[in-house]
């Protein structure tokens, strides 16, 4: 599985984006797609998956009510609509595809992953 990232960029703090994550390759073995993000001198951390076979969502608490994860089959595509962001928010996001069902969290439970998109929020 092959994933490529779009949509991030410089906004100001409150403002939105909408992340793009395509799929491609053998997506009938993905189970679920998650974004994670690092921010600079930070370790990488979870922030929402969705299952491809139920729709189940989770989030980490500092996104709920800000981020919605969804995904468009059609198009092999995952999005991460994030709004009222803080300077906070400001990492590389990353897309990752595993066979872990359910709404992992881990990084060890994904076994795809993409090149990742900077988000850079200002104040």
């Amino acid at each position: 599985v092959q994933l490529v990232e779009s949509g991030g960029g410089l906004v100001q703090t409150g403002g939105s984006l909408r992340l793009s994550c395509v799929a491609s390759g053998r997506t009938d073995s993905i189970y679920t797609t998650a974004w994670f993000r690092q921010a600079p001198g930070k370790e990488r951390e979870f922030v929402s998956v969705i299952s491809w076979r139920t729709d189940t969502t989770d989030y980490r608490r500092s996104v709920k009510g800000r981020f919605t994860i969804s995904r468009d089959n059609a198009k092999n595509t995952v999005y991460l609509q994030m709004n009222r962001l803080t300077s906070e928010d400001t990492a590389v996001y990353y897309c990752a595809a595993g066979r872990v069902a359910g709404t992992p969290f881990l990084e060890s439970d994904f076994d795809s992953w993409g090149q990742g998109t900077q988000v850079t929020v200002s104040s």
